[in-house]
């Protein structure tokens, strides 16, 4: 696992410790949570979205990736 150093507020560090103890969370899920819910995913999650995609159509390479882009903006939507 990575490790990264932000800098923040201390008002936002301070209600982002408190969010944790009250989920009974780490602050790392939190912002990971925060990101997905971005559109920041790993890169094997698109190549999911195409995968599924051709399974479910005849499509070519580029309809593929063009149904996994359109997917994603979906689901960041949501």
């Amino acid at each position: 696992m990575s490790r990264l150093t932000i800098s923040i507020s201390d008002d936002m560090h301070r209600a982002l410790k408190e969010a944790a103890v009250r989920q009974g969370r780490s602050i790392g899920s939190i912002i990971e949570e925060g990101l997905h819910l971005r559109g920041i995913k790993p890169i094997e999650d698109a190549r999911s979205l195409v995968k599924k995609a051709r399974a479910h159509a005849a499509l070519t390479d580029l309809e593929a990736i063009d149904t996994s882009i359109e997917e994603s903006k979906v689901q960041r939507r949501s």
